[in-house]
């Protein structure tokens, strides 16, 4: 039989602050998470800006020998997943630990860990590589450390999808709990890449916005777009069994009814023309939820201020809703709030579709000046709106030609 999957908790430390109060406020407020990078001297790099998490100190949250056992990208993680399970109001004392799972991905991993031994092997011989290299470095060391933090004994495993790993975590694990394996599972997303080596790697593959004014870098559906905003930070959901759920008297956030999976086949980073495979996401999702396209209120969409994501996803969503249904929804990207988080954008906008959905509050896509004949759906210009949204979905589509749709729907 079939279960039922709602999100129960919520947990994220992003560029608009450092918990899922802060951030939401944030999304809420307009805000611009972006600013001039600080973590390395980028005076002789192309880009200049990004979206770093603001006055984060490890200390506050590990001690001191555990932070340097852990690369920044499962610090962050462990954050956002103790605030989630915190916030679930779940009890390791009482719940059974083997029937709960984690499944949080990211882009790229400990690249900051990487680039620091690989400089120390070049500089100092091979006998200075710290023993930690390996188990700080590798990217499922995210999910191990959450899994070890929480004390979760069920599945354990991280999924690298680039930029579509935190949604592809999410859609994973709802199956998980759908179909029986799982009560309970903790799933996201994490990012630590704001180094000299992603920022330069990023850079000369042409996918970051070289804009040197924050409030017009990251501007999805605007037509003078030039690439994406890097981002880090982490967001993670809880997600759990109805009846499990409801049993225990849990709040809940919003109930998850489909996910879709496709691949383009096409090319490593340019998505496929019309965005099909997107919009095959979509449309799966949509099959799962047994939901009619004319009733979804809104789309959270991936939307990363490049020239051709936005194009091809506004082509997405029209094969996806059919035109006339495309015209009346509501489109909005968030990351002109909070840049793209990569692997962890997809976990850190299904946060903001459940809050959405929770609040009754449509998010603006903001810094939108210049209207794009090509991305000629209701993207949401600068003001949030008051609105019910029934049924809303959040795409996300990775280099690799990796695309996932979440379909989230108002618990009753």
């Amino acid at each position: 039989m079939e279960r039922r999957v709602v999100i129960t908790g919520l947990g994220a430390i992003t560029p608009l602050g450092n918990n899922v109060e802060e951030f939401w406020k944030g999304i809420k407020e307009g805000k611009c998470g972006i600013d001039q990078i600080t973590k390395f001297d980028a005076s002789e790099f192309k880009v200049k800006l990004a979206a770093e998490v603001k006055g984060y100190n490890p200390e506050d949250y590990f001690d001191r020998r555990e932070a340097k056992r852990l690369d920044l990208f499962s610090q962050y993680a462990m954050i956002a997943s103790r605030e989630a399970w915190k916030d679930s109001g779940l009890d390791k004392e009482t719940e059974k630990m083997e029937r709960v799972g984690v499944v949080v991905g990211s882009g790229i991993g400990g690249i900051q860990t990487i680039e620091t031994e690989n400089r120390k092997c070049n500089e100092k011989g091979p006998d200075r590589v710290s023993p930690m290299y390996i188990p700080m470095g590798i990217l499922n060391m995210a999910t191990g450390n959450v899994a070890i933090d929480i004390g979760a004994k069920g599945e354990s495993m991280a999924m690298v999808t680039a930029c579509a790993s935190g949604t592809h975590c999410i859609g994973e694990s709802f199956r998980m709990i759908k179909h029986g394996y799982q009560d309970i599972v903790l799933a996201g997303g994490t990012e630590a890449g704001i180094t000299p080596l992603s920022i330069a790697g990023f850079t000369n593959i042409k996918a970051l916005t070289k804009a040197e004014d924050k409030n017009r870098a990251s501007i999805p559906f605007d037509k003078e777009r030039s690439g994406f905003v890097m981002a880090e930070g982490a967001g993670v959901v809880v997600l759990e069994e109805y009846e499990h759920a409801k049993a225990r008297g849990a709040k809940i956030y919003a109930e998850i009814v489909g996910y879709g999976a496709t691949s383009d086949a096409y090319h490593i980073t340019s998505p496929a023309p019309g965005g099909e495979g997107g919009a095959r996401a979509m449309k799966l999702a949509m099959e799962e939820g047994n939901v009619k396209p004319e009733e979804i209120t809104y789309i959270n969409a991936h939307g990363t201020s490049t020239h051709l994501n936005d194009a091809c996803e506004t082509q997405a969503i029209k094969t996806a809703l059919g035109e006339e249904n495309a015209r009346k929804v509501m489109v909005s990207s968030t990351k002109g709030h909070t840049g793209h988080l990569l692997g962890a954008a997809g976990a850190v906008e299904a946060i903001i579709c459940s809050k959405a959905i929770q609040e009754g509050f449509v998010p603006a896509t903001i810094n939108y000046k210049v209207p794009d004949e090509e991305c000629d759906l209701d993207v949401v210009p600068n003001e949030g709106r008051k609105a019910e949204i029934k049924y809303a979905i959040s795409n996300s589509l990775g280099f690799g030609g990796h695309n996932s749709s979440l379909l989230f729907k108002m618990s009753n």
